[in-house]
């Protein structure tokens, strides 16, 4: 990955929706050598996927909380199931096994409380091998980027 790749990539993370024609102004190429490269960093995987970025609350999403989730049985098979649940929901966006106290985290995106309580019930009671969560009602967003740095 050159220089002029990460130009492209850096536009790319902060408005895909530009066309090739403007990236290939910006970083100094011809319309087709810029789609040559997009097309490289793509099928090479550098670039996952192009999405658009909603406004959760705009969405109807207007509640996020981080849950921070500690199994009682350890173990992958263990692991992989509860993920398998979380990820099933709708209103998981992310989640994450990690190191340290906790096992996993979960980033929700929620309409209302009545669906945390639903969802908490699905993902955290009875048979779920959940030994104890500590959920975080998010009141200021200081930094949320999805862009990564080049």
């Amino acid at each position: 990955m050159d220089r002029i790749d990460r130009k492209l990539l850096n536009l790319l993370q902060r408005d895909a929706s530009r066309t090739n024609v403007e990236m290939a102004d910006e970083v100094g190429l011809s319309p087709s050598s810029c789609l040559r490269r997009v097309q490289r960093l793509h099928k090479s995987g550098v670039i996952e996927r192009i999405v658009a970025i909603l406004n959760p609350a705009r969405a109807g999403r207007v509640i996020k909380a981080l849950v921070t989730v500690e199994l009682k049985l350890h173990g992958e098979q263990h692991m992989r199931r509860f993920l398998d649940m979380a990820i099933a929901e709708e209103a998981v966006s992310q989640a994450y096994a990690v190191t340290g106290a906790s096992d996993v985290i979960l980033m929700l995106r929620l309409r209302d409380m009545e669906e945390f309580h639903a969802l908490c019930d699905r993902l955290f009671q009875d048979e779920t091998n959940v030994a104890r969560y500590v959920t975080m009602i998010v009141i200021r967003t200081a930094k949320e980027e999805t862009a990564i740095r080049l």
